[in-house]
């Protein structure tokens, strides 16, 4: 019989210099919807959830989902908050998760009210940290498309390689062309 790893203590909550970084609960739907709305021209290029206008019910709902795929330990998404004023800022998290490896992908969306602050930096920084040494993960990646360049700014800014890029991998989150997306990785 195959031994399977026991997954690691998963922290809900844990804190950077200046933010706050908790697990989805009930009733946050409203200020992520409210940040997607105000973002939604910078996300649309890259992000499937915003090609349509979602309505708070539908963004309550998919916080809800995320919290119960938290406690499954399935996909890990932290939503991020300015440690002061507790007001929402982005999303971030592991998704792609083999606790077997261990090994792990992490996503991350920022409003645009807070662009461009090293808001982002600070919070994946600080799951990277998580990640290898609380959780010993041998491997975790960030894969974004290739024209994203703001979001290609971050695995670059935290020292992650770049092992290459998929040519015509994927189709634009529109549908309407192909594109390349680059895999960036940490490794132990």
């Amino acid at each position: 019989m195959e031994k399977k790893r026991e997954v690691p203590e998963v922290p809900e909550e844990f804190f950077t210099e200046r933010l706050k970084l908790r697990m989805p609960k009930p009733g946050d739907g409203k200020a992520v919807n409210a940040a997607i709305k105000a973002s939604m021209d910078e996300l649309k290029p890259w992000l499937p959830f915003v090609q349509e206008d979602p309505t708070p019910q539908d963004t309550e709902i998919n916080t809800m989902e995320s919290h119960i795929l938290f406690l499954k330990r399935e996909n890990l998404r932290y939503l991020i908050f300015d440690k002061e004023t507790d007001q929402f800022i982005g999303s971030t998290g592991f998704h792609n998760i083999e606790w077997e490896i261990p090994k792990m992908e992490i996503g991350y969306w920022i409003s645009t009210v807070h662009s461009g602050k090293g808001y982002m930096i600070e919070a994946v920084s600080a799951l990277t940290d998580l990640a290898l040494n609380h959780f010993a993960c041998r491997r975790i990646e960030i894969r974004c498309d290739a024209e994203n360049i703001k979001s290609r700014a971050v695995p670059e800014k935290l020292g992650y390689a770049l092992e290459g890029t998929l040519h015509n991998d994927e189709l634009s989150v529109d549908g309407n062309r192909l594109t390349d997306t680059c895999i960036y990785a940490k490794c132990q």
